[in-house]
């Protein structure tokens, strides 16, 4: 299976980092995604959005994939790279392995609830039918900047300062 090269995965990350940064603009934790063919096409983009859409499941890596999806009619993504600034969750990746995303690069890791490896890692959970490649620290020191930048400035507000 061909995927995009090392210089495209920079390329696209740094797009996935203006969508999560879109979406701390919104005032939602600032963590964005897309999905790229095989061809190196974008065909789907997301950003956190649980808040303005009063959605639990309105992860950026959820969004991406249902615009993934109606771009190319159909729920199977084979072949396809997600890209996310954070590491997925286990509901993101469970969506991940449902539309056979062939890939996912990811750019921090989430100790507290990241199932790329950080937690747990779904990914290589034998039991389960479908497994894509995962690479992570793709650009994390600036993917975890974003979101670091994010909450301190929330705890400032919080605390009146």
């Amino acid at each position: 299976m061909k995927f995009p090269s090392p210089q495209q995965d920079t390329l696209f990350m740094q797009a996935a980092i203006e969508l999560a940064h879109e979406a701390g603009r919104c005032g939602e934790v600032p963590v964005g995604a897309l999905v790229v063919s095989a061809d190196g096409i974008v065909v789907g983009r997301g950003f956190n959005q649980p808040i303005l859409r009063h959605d639990p499941t309105a992860h950026a890596e959820v969004m991406a994939l249902r615009s993934a999806a109606e771009a190319l009619g159909n729920y199977r993504l084979p072949g396809c790279t997600l890209y996310v600034t954070l590491e997925p969750c286990a509901m993101c990746s469970g969506a991940i392995m449902h539309a056979r995303i062939g890939r996912v690069v990811f750019g921090a890791s989430d100790p507290k609830t990241g199932v790329a490896g950080s937690v747990i890692d779904l990914f290589a959970e034998t039991r389960l039918n479908h497994h894509a490649r995962v690479e992570g620290g793709l650009m994390a020191g600036e993917c975890g900047g974003i979101l670091s930048d994010f909450f301190a400035a929330r705890r400032k507000r919080a605390a009146g300062v």
